[in-house]
């Protein structure tokens, strides 16, 4: 896995969205190579505030790649773009 293959999940602990993404996001992450950070937007009030109608979000650094539902060929898509 490299070090700069890493993916951040804006999630909820009681959302059943946030869960079937990170579900839905594991067989990638072992095909793929990269580490998944999952952060609860309800404990970071700035992320509350941006991000939390959209959750679950998936981004690389600021780069957002999907959200609400995992599109597995946008993750795809990204990880060709930058190798």
């Amino acid at each position: 896995m490299s070090a700069d293959r890493e993916l951040t999940v804006l999630s909820r602990e009681w959302c059943h969205l946030c869960h079937e993404l990170l579900d839905a996001l594991r067989p990638l992450q072992d095909e793929l190579g990269f580490r998944v950070t999952v952060v609860d937007v309800d404990a970071h009030e700035a992320l509350e505030a941006r991000w939390s109608e959209w959750v679950p979000v998936v981004l690389d650094g600021e780069t957002e790649i999907c959200h609400h539902f995992l599109d597995e060929s946008a993750v795809r898509a990204h990880f060709q773009r930058i190798g």
